[in-house]
């Protein structure tokens, strides 16, 4: 039996406020197969980063279901959501989110203390992953002595390190110029023939234009979704 790696089914998210509820996404539903790039838009308040922050397991829906793999994340519990979010999910971030008293390496292997590996495996896997983003003469570097698209390069290593299957990416060219901002792209274009499943949240219509796949938000409902480029 096959089913598609994220499904969201008439997925609602409130909040309460003194004012009253706030709904922010009302009956969603969608599809994605492993391996997709999506580009999410809207304008702000549409609610993309609230669904972001649910595909990421870092909050719930009110009502609905969202299956990640196969698993009903509405029933986990908080450590087994914890769980997803570490070995299933790499985050990437506009503003990097790297610790500015650790070296590049050290933000590199961060995620894997968590996972429980060990501190040599950490290190020689946080050296492969910055050579393969262009940093691996850099290692004991800290965040503020490299540039912007030098510490988002950083922080996609940083995603990668429990490798992954589905990485999103919030804004991540939001800080940077166009020609880093499109060698950003590019990385997630390979990553994405690697196999990875890649949701980024933009505004920009040529960064949306690297995916395979656009949905647009307008008030918390889906108004498109469309593929728009062949895989190849």
């Amino acid at each position: 039996m096959t089913y598609a790696f994220i499904e969201l089914n008439n997925l609602n998210k409130s909040y309460f406020t003194p004012a009253g509820s706030q709904e922010v996404l009302k009956n969603i539903n969608l599809s994605i197969q492993g391996g997709e790039f999506i580009a999410l838009m809207g304008p702000s308040g549409s609610g993309k980063s609230t669904l972001m922050n649910i595909l990421g397991c870092l909050d719930l829906p009110t009502s609905g279901s969202y299956f990640l793999n196969g698993n009903n994340v509405s029933l986990l519990d908080n450590d087994e959501q914890a769980h997803f979010r570490n070995h299933l999910i790499g985050f990437i971030f506009q503003g990097f989110n790297l610790l500015p008293r650790a070296t590049l390496e050290s933000n590199v292997m961060l995620p894997m203390v968590y996972a429980k590996k060990s501190k040599l495996d950490r290190s020689n896997r946080a050296k492969i992953l910055l050579q393969k983003v262009g940093l691996g003469h850099r290692l004991s570097a800290m965040p503020n002595e490299v540039s912007g698209g030098e510490q988002q390069r950083v922080a996609i290593a940083r995603a990668l390190a429990n490798s992954p299957k589905l990485i999103l990416a919030d804004e991540p060219t939001g800080n940077l110029d166009s020609t880093n901002s499109h060698i950003i792209m590019d990385m997630f274009t390979a990553l994405n023939k690697e196999g990875i499943t890649i949701f980024l949240v933009t505004h920009e219509a040529d960064i949306a234009s690297y995916a395979t796949r656009q949905i647009k938000l307008f008030d918390g409902k889906i108004v498109y979704d469309e593929i728009t480029k062949k895989v190849t």
